[in-house]
């Protein structure tokens, strides 16, 4: 049986921490940030954990990492 690939889109957004743990980056920041406040767009820099309910799917897509 062929080997699963992993899924290309996502390897280019999340990262593996050293201890397992997966950062990502924040949604609605993309465009029109002249319409969110200030508050809004500081707070969506840098990165975040994903969830834990998320880790399951996300890791069978990302195995080949």
């Amino acid at each position: 049986m062929p080997k699963q690939k992993s899924h290309s889109g996502l390897k280019k957004r999340i990262k593996v921490t050293g201890t397992g743990k997966l950062l990502r980056g924040h949604a609605y920041k993309n465009h029109l940030a002249a319409s969110k406040t200030t508050k809004q767009n500081r707070q969506l820099r840098g990165v975040t954990l994903v969830d834990h309910s998320d880790y399951k799917r996300i890791k069978s897509l990302i195995r080949g990492l």
